[in-house]
């Protein structure tokens, strides 16, 4: 891909900042890196765009959808629960609603609000938990199921324990054995960061996977962007759909991820403060601006539809 490349930062070719390695230094890198791409402008025959986009079969309204949240379906001051607010967002938005982990009768609510919903399951050791949370998730509708592939260490060198609940290796025949349960509702592995998961992916049967490293899991991650090229190279002709968050925080980012090969973005903690202060309302204003942020980014560069986009018009 000739993208008239270049390092964003001083020095050598490919010279990082220095970091200590922990997730807020992962997320500001990541944030460095987003800002350091820069868009030429090409606006002769530009037309307003559509964002209408197509995932899993399914036509939604733009290709930013919601993040999988966890842990958020407690009540508010104002009565509300969070986990539903943004959920009614994603309905009214008419867009793909994410859900983390949450018990089955929470994922049941969340469902009942009508938007479009994939559930995203933790690596539990106990693989029947995995395999009924995702029976529970399509007999509710579930348009896609997954498991976050990259949350299995602590940050003491050990299987992780979130809630009480131990967390687990997942190997590609785990995978296998997901995507089997899946049947026919598309199957996706959350936290692919490196072409070589990309690949255990494809053998598996997964039909998604999302390039993330969850918030700065991993110390000295590389930018989810950074990687997107060469995963988007290795599955060319798979038919895997490719997604995206860490840091989408505008829709400038989320034109760049697109560009640079992603079918659809998740935007994460910028939703977080307005979805806690003013629930769904709050979210239909957030994410209908970064609507009109792609749409305009979109316009000077001559791209008419999502399925349109020209990673050449980047320079990184």
């Amino acid at each position: 891909m000739d993208n008239n490349i270049k390092s964003p930062w001083p020095g050598p070719a490919g010279m990082i900042p220095v970091t200590s390695g922990r997730a807020d230094d992962a997320n500001v890198y990541n944030r460095s890196y987003l800002d350091s791409i820069h868009v030429e402008m090409r606006v002769i025959d530009a037309v307003e765009p559509s964002l209408k986009t197509i995932i899993f079969g399914v036509e939604f309204d733009s290709p930013i959808m919601m993040p999988a949240f966890s842990h958020l379906n407690k009540v508010l001051k104002n009565g509300k629960k969070p986990m539903l607010e943004y959920a009614k967002a994603a309905r009214d938005l008419r867009t793909v609603n994410w859900v983390g982990m949450e018990p089955d009768e929470e994922y049941a609510e969340i469902a009942a609000e009508g938007a479009r919903t994939i559930r995203i399951i933790k690596p539990f050791a106990d693989h029947g938990m995995i395999l009924e949370q995702i029976r529970f998730a399509i007999e509710h509708g579930a348009i896609a199921v997954g498991v976050d592939i990259d949350h299995v260490p602590g940050t003491n060198g050990r299987y992780d324990i979130v809630d009480g609940l131990p967390l687990g290796p997942v190997l590609l025949s785990d995978l296998k054995e997901y995507v089997k349960t899946a049947g026919n509702t598309p199957f996706i592995a959350k936290g692919v960061l490196s072409v070589q998961d990309a690949l255990k992916c494809k053998d598996a049967g997964c039909a998604g996977i999302v390039i993330s490293h969850h918030h700065g899991r991993i110390p000295f991650g590389v930018a989810p962007l950074m990687v997107l090229p060469k995963i988007k190279v290795a599955l060319a002709g798979s038919g895997i759909s490719l997604f995206v968050d860490c840091g989408i925080d505008t829709g400038y980012d989320a034109y760049k991820a697109l560009a640079l090969g992603a079918d659809a973005v998740s935007v994460g903690r910028g939703i977080l403060k307005p979805l806690l202060q003013e629930g769904a309302e709050g979210v239909k204003e957030t994410v209908g601006k970064m609507n009109e942020q792609l749409s305009e980014l979109m316009m000077y560069t001559c791209v008419k539809d999502t399925r349109s986009f020209d990673a050449s018009v980047l320079y990184l």
